[in-house]
Parts: structure tokens; sequence; C-alpha cells
């Protein structure tokens, strides 16, 4: 068990699980609320696989990489991105309208928007100021169950189907709040 599981704050996790992350495999990383599964959102195979651990194929937010401008992303009249820009480095989620060639089409809205989060964890931080590809973030579960929050929890049942678990002990928050911008508002989703 020992082998898929390391804590968040020994030497090599970042560099293990960016090694992980280029070679198309699946993470499992604590964030300020729930454990996210990642994997590279260029990588439409890595994406596969989330989607089959899953068992859905519906869109998939990603972690706003650090130092990516994320304003050429966007996909909005320029009177809007400020606007934007301010939400999406919080810890919510924002499901914003998003230009081509950004991530894999795969993990996209039906209107081309994107789910964007930046979680409040030092993990996240680090990983997404190496990692050069967005990362994506979403609960650790099997849809229709509850998100796995124990680390022990989380290998027992997706051991075989994920490459690394990044363990920050049990983490017993909800998820994160979800906003989609529609028009100049962000109209809440989920709180």
């Amino acid at each position: 068990m020992n082998d898929i599981i390391k804590n968040w704050k020994a030497t090599d996790s970042v560099s293990i699980s960016c090694s992980i992350l280029e070679e198309g495999g699946v993470i499992v990383y604590p964030t300020d609320t729930i454990y996210g599964f990642g994997c590279d959102a260029t990588n439409e195979h890595a994406i596969k696989k989330i989607n089959l651990i899953k068992r859905r194929q519906t869109p998939i937010s990603v972690m706003a990489p650090s130092g990516t401008n994320i304003q050429n992303w966007l996909n909005v009249e320029k009177k809007h991105k400020n606007r934007i820009l301010k939400k999406v480095f919080s810890s919510d989620t924002y499901i914003v309208p998003i230009k081509n060639n950004i991530v894999s089409k795969l993990i996209l809205g039906d209107d081309r928007s994107l789910g964007i989060r930046k979680p409040n964890h030092q993990f996240c931080t680090q990983l997404s100021a190496i990692y050069p590809n967005p990362i994506t973030t979403t609960s650790v579960n099997r849809t229709g169950e509850p998100s796995l929050k124990d680390p022990k929890l989380i290998y027992q049942k997706f051991k075989g189907e994920i490459d690394l678990i990044i363990e920050d002990g049990t983490l017993n928050n909800k998820g994160s709040k979800i906003y989609k911008y529609d028009r100049g508002k962000f109209i809440c989703l989920r709180s």
C-alpha cells in the first residue's frame, strides 16, 4: 500500500506527481476542501481514465495554474475579464467560456466552458507552479456516491485505477462552491 501513498510534505511529492502526470497517469491529491483526482488536462488518454474511474463523461474542472495568464484563456468581452480574474483565483469553482486549445475538449461544457479554481493548499500551489499544463480537479468518488475523505479508504476503493495518492490525513470539508458565468453575472450552481 505504501508504494502509492505519499505524504504531501515529502520532499519528492511534487516531483513524483509531475512525473506521473507527464506519463498520462492519475493522481489523488489534497485540496483546501476535499481530495481531487488529477491528470494532465491536455492529455485525452488520461482524461478518459478519470472518466472510467468516475463512471461518467461530464465536464471536469481544472486547477488554475500558478504563473499562467488566465486572462489569455478567457473568451469573454474585455470589460468582464478583470471581474472574472478576481473570482477565478479563489478556492471556489468558476465556470467560464474559454478559447480553443487550452485543455482537451473532453472536459469542456457544451458551451465551451471550463470550471477553474485555485485550491488553497500548499501542495496544489507547488504542483501548479511547476507542472506546465492545467491539472484536473474533480472529487474522488464514483458518480452518485459521496466523496471519499480518508486516504486509506481512497486506496481501498481505487487501487489499481490510480497511480499515486498524495495524502494530508482525513479531509472533512465540503466540496467547493460552483458558479457559472452568464452574460456578465455569476450564477451559483452549488453552495
